[in-house]
């Protein structure tokens, strides 16, 4: 019989290590964890993290200017600018990290292997809080003319919602979802922003009114068959869609941060774009573990120093539904 290996009082473990091995009572199978999704790195574009990681904590990007285009006639003198670019910093100021301790006695006697399954939880974990910081971060940041309750740079003519009046999925004044989600696609549209590489991100929520409505019919998706097809959504309009549960959401009377906003409803978003839009980098991402100078084990950590930005406002549209 495992003699019992006690554990110091301030060593606390989860579940409570109770300080008697039992090899009966583990199991070399693990409980499967449910991860929450992440879609930053399905939405966000890296093209400048290079840059960052060569240059250091801020890389100056130039947008294109626009260049005139003018009448011309027979003989006349032409008029020449000169193209001035605007700029955008991207500054890496942001970071996460998380540490923890494998004691030797208990590492060894685990079946399972607790410095493999500590790191890839612990990873888990560091993605799932960059994708809901970059989400929050980023999602309010499209230019005024794509959303709210005048949407579209030239019509006007979408109610997108708003933090007093988001727009109902269900009730006798729901606002249709196709609806919704058509009118993100024109509002893009009408910036000009390209088809290709559109997404859009919303709940689980609003995922199951969509699947309760005629999008159901897959004509509609342009996928060439039904979005059911195993519970996971194609293409809506050219969009490609995402579910994700870090999609901002607010409280009655708070903003997405949970401060006090007087007669907001309660609401979330729904995010739509083109990859373009949101910039994403890394700086650095390490993991690394040291002996513990003071009992038998190991400490584990890990750091990761990254930046975000919407660089094109133009490309990147907001509802917000209830």
């Amino acid at each position: 019989m495992a003699s019992a290996i006690k554990s110091g009082t301030s060593f606390v473990t989860n579940p409570t290590y109770t300080g008697t091995f039992i090899p009966q009572i583990w199991s070399g199978k693990l409980n499967v964890k449910f991860y929450a999704s992440t879609v930053f790195g399905e939405i966000a574009n890296t093209a400048y993290e290079g840059d960052v990681k060569n240059l250091g904590d801020k890389v100056i990007i130039n947008n294109i200017p626009s260049m005139t285009v003018r009448d011309y006639e027979i003989g006349q003198s032409l008029t020449y600018e000169v193209p001035t670019p605007s700029t955008v910093e991207l500054i890496i100021d942001k970071a996460k990290y998380f540490a923890f301790e494998v004691n030797d006695v208990l590492a060894y006697q685990s079946q399972p292997k607790l410095m493999e399954m500590f790191s890839d939880d612990a990873a888990n974990q560091m993605k799932i809080a960059i994708d809901s910081a970059v989400l929050l971060g980023t999602f309010s940041g499209g230019a005024s003319a794509n959303k709210g309750a005048t949407a579209g740079v030239l019509s006007s003519a979408y109610n997108l919602g708003t933090d007093l009046a988001p727009l109902a999925l269900t009730g006798a004044n729901a606002t249709n979802i196709v609806s919704i989600i058509t009118a993100l696609a024109s509002v893009l549209d009408e910036q000009n922003v390209p088809e290709n590489d559109r997404f859009i991100v919303f709940s689980p929520y609003v995922r199951n009114i969509i699947m309760q409505s005629e999008l159901r019919q897959a004509y509609l998706t342009g996928d060439g068959q039904s979005i059911l097809r195993n519970g996971k959504i194609g293409t809506i309009d050219r969009f490609t869609a995402y579910v994700s549960n870090q999609v901002p959401k607010a409280a009655a009377a708070k903003d997405f941060a949970g401060a006090d906003l007087t007669n907001a409803l309660k609401r979330q978003a729904i995010i739509a774009g083109q990859k373009s839009a949101i910039t994403f980098a890394a700086q650095l991402t390490k993991m690394e573990q040291t002996p513990n100078p003071n009992d038998f084990g190991t400490y584990v950590r890990g750091l990761s120093i990254y930046g975000y930005k919407v660089i094109k406002p133009e490309a990147l549209a907001l509802a917000l539904v209830a």
